[in-house]
């Protein structure tokens, strides 16, 4: 009977990667980028374990939605208080802090316990097209999330 393979901490190295999210499509560029971080690309692939990279999003006020999400899309959010639901829609938050809604697609696409959290540390997401990780000498990741492009 063959044995499963568990690749050591020790062994696993993880890659920094850049990606541009300027006119990428929001669902499909989250869903590449959670399978970054989990490690699905490679070959040493384990449910259980953190055998992702890191991902450095920048230009994350420059991504697209399709169809009326613009204006139809809501994100929510809840102070804990009686009445406290604050709603706002995708231009406005996308206006006031872009970073938050690539963070929340990504974390939607991620497992909901102590893994899930543990890989949404390694996303980073930058409104403009600079970042503070040059010295992580991260690799261009081009992603192809618009069709026939």
């Amino acid at each position: 009977m063959n044995k499963t393979y568990l690749p050591s901490t020790t062994s696993l190295e993880p890659k920094w990667y850049v990606v541009d999210a300027t006119e990428q499509h929001l669902g499909r560029l989250a869903t590449q980028i959670a399978m970054i971080l989990r490690g699905k690309t490679k070959p040493i692939y384990t449910p259980s374990m953190d055998t992702g990279d890191f991902v450095i999003v920048v230009n994350a006020e420059k991504v697209a939605v399709t169809g009326k999400k613009r204006t139809q899309k809501i994100y929510r959010r809840h102070s804990g208080r009686p009445g406290g639901m604050k709603t706002e829609t995708f231009a406005k938050l996308q206006s006031r802090l872009p970073e938050r809604i690539i963070e929340h697609a990504v974390k939607g696409m991620l497992p909901k316990n102590t893994l899930g959290r543990n890989l949404f540390t390694k996303l980073k997401v930058y409104a403009g097209p600079d970042h503070p990780h040059q010295a992580q000498k991260p690799e261009v990741l081009t992603l192809k999330t618009i069709a026939g492009a």
